[in-house]
């Protein structure tokens, strides 16, 4: 009998729009799989920024459990929201082709930015990039699903929301009025999907690595190398932007303080050969020129 590969994921019409593509891709190379939806606690307390919560990989912390207990196989998460560090146990196994990894502004009609204008986002890497553009905003918080995200925009009078671009096209409610934030550095591997599996099962480790991107895989990987370095986690405005040019990798990294008003940026292009220490390399320079002290501030700002 072959083995049925139980695929773990949030429940949220996103979160299922990931995991459905995983069981496709599986199902095509011709193994068994069915989904096993469960909430994560980031899906549940919506009352609070998720970096007032305290919780090191809020949205992906329940399936780790459901996997190293044996209730799920794999679990498919968006990139961004896995902890650089995995739990012992649990490895990555694909990264696949990633989408759009575009920050961008939806809007109820056009801003005119002059004007104080009140943006909403929950995060921080976010809400210091508009305000270091933008020091005359207002910038608010916001949490919840898409729909439920875009549906507070609705409801309130706010000029705009930011959203992640692929999130919004993947399950096809990409609105009309909508501006691309192409200044904005994204979160580090943001547009990203990334599988993880038992590191003693070989069978879902051999049957996800055939779904491996690997031009997505060192990209995310030197980003999230930026991350972990920098110490961040989701708790500081840091993003973070590889991309991969025929044999080019050109990188771009950013720390800010909380108001926006202090930014620290790395930009480096490599050969794509040479890429294995790039984004270590990238974080130590910023801490080099000011992003110690800054992520010594940052961490007593939010504690």
């Amino acid at each position: 009998m072959k083995k049925v590969i139980r695929i773990g994921t949030r429940d949220s019409q996103l979160a299922l729009w990931q995991a459905h593509t995983v069981k496709n891709k599986l199902d095509a190379h011709g193994y068994q799989t069915e989904l096993v939806p469960v909430k994560s606690t980031g899906d549940i307390i919506l009352d609070k920024p998720l970096y007032e919560l305290g919780i090191t990989g809020i949205f992906t912390k329940t399936l780790d459990t459901a996997m190293l207990n044996g209730s799920v196989d794999i679990a498919v998460h968006s990139m961004k929201d896995v902890p650089t560090l995995l739990p012992n146990g649990v490895v990555q196994t694909a990264v696949l082709e990633r989408a759009s990894s575009k920050d961008i502004l939806v809007t109820k009609d056009t801003p005119n930015f002059d004007e104080k204008c009140t943006i909403a986002t929950g995060s921080l890497r976010r809400k210091a990039q508009w305000l270091h553009r933008y020091p005359n905003h207002n910038v608010v918080g916001l949490r919840g699903n898409v729909n439920t995200r875009l549906q507070k925009l609705n409801e309130n009078t706010w000029q705009g929301a930011i959203f992640a671009k692929a999130g919004l096209e993947r399950i096809g409610v990409l609105p009309q009025n909508y501006i691309d934030l192409n200044w904005m550095i994204p979160a580090p591997s943001q547009g990203a999907m990334v599988i993880v599996a038992l590191e003693n099962d070989e069978f879902c480790k051999e049957a996800t690595a055939k779904l491996n991107d690997r031009d997505s895989e060192i990209c995310t990987r030197i980003e999230r190398e930026f991350l972990r370095v920098l110490e961040g986690g989701c708790t500081a405005p840091i993003g973070a932007i590889a991309t991969k040019f025929g044999e080019t990798i050109t990188f771009k990294g950013v720390l800010f303080s909380l108001d926006g008003r202090t930014k620290l940026e790395v930009e480096k292009s490599i050969q794509a050969s040479n890429n294995i220490k790039l984004g270590t390399t990238c974080a130590l320079e910023i801490l080099a020129n000011g992003g110690k002290e800054l992520m010594q501030k940052i961490k007593a700002e939010i504690k």
